[in-house]
């Protein structure tokens, strides 16, 4: 099968780096589900894909309500009668400069619960649907942040979750290794989106890049890998 009949979710894809994500694999043919927390906003930006002949819908979706995930996924598969990849975009990161001393528990609380956890959910309810067909591609945005050589103060539930999220990458790698789908990490670095606070060094459309190539992976491509502009980046 080639990548114009693959179908694809991106996860928080209605703006920023996702956006850029969901462009560039509709680019390569695939039909790509926007998704976002609202379904009018998942349809405004499917709309924007629409408009320049590639392929797309809109799909609401919030990754940290299990029941929303649980049907995004099934529609996907449903409508489509299969679900290739997964790209798992959506985040938050609310606890700039905080330290793990002084914590706000209740933010680091909501942000587990949506960068690992919601990222956890997706691929649960994903992977059934990759394994129908024997396929299956998904790729987790992570941060130089969540790295060990990287790792210091400040953001200390969005370090926390993004190591999570490294964590989840490598063992799903390990048991699906036999399943034909291929499960990579990627650390987009500092880009121009709202959550770089004015110190970005890449657009979205540049970040993309490696997204959307660890997403359209041969059979055998890396799986269990951390990368950063294509290249591999230590844990």
């Amino acid at each position: 099968m080639n990548e114009a009949n693959r179908v694809a979710v991106v996860t928080g894809s209605n703006r920023g780096l996702g956006k850029a994500i969901a462009r560039g694999l509709a680019e390569t043919g695939a039909h790509v589900v926007v998704t976002a927390r609202t379904e009018e906003a998942a349809n405004r930006a499917a709309d924007e894909l629409l408009a320049d002949e590639l392929s797309a819908s809109g799909q609401q979706l919030d990754i940290a309500d299990p029941a929303s995930v649980a049907r995004a996924m099934a529609d996907v598969g449903y409508q489509y009668g299969r679900l290739d990849i997964l790209v798992n975009n959506a985040g938050i990161a609310i606890d700039r400069g905080q330290a793990a001393a002084s914590a706000d528990i209740e933010k680091v609380r909501a942000t587990l619960d949506t960068n690992i956890m919601g990222t956890w959910r997706c691929c649960t309810a994903a992977i059934p649907e990759m394994r129908k067909n024997g396929y299956g591609r998904i790729v987790n945005v992570t941060s130089h942040m969540g790295t060990f050589g990287e790792m210091g103060t400040g953001s200390v539930s969005y370090r926390v979750s993004k190591a999570g999220v490294n964590a989840l990458t490598c063992i799903l790698a390990a048991e699906l290794k036999d399943d034909g789908i291929l499960v990579n990490a990627a650390s987009p670095g500092k880009v121009d989106t709202r959550l770089a606070y004015g110190k970005a060094k890449s657009t979205p459309d540049e970040a993309a890049d490696t997204f959307v190539w660890l997403a359209t992976l041969p059979s055998d491509g890396p799986s269990g890998g951390l990368f950063y502009q294509r290249r591999p980046l230590a844990w």
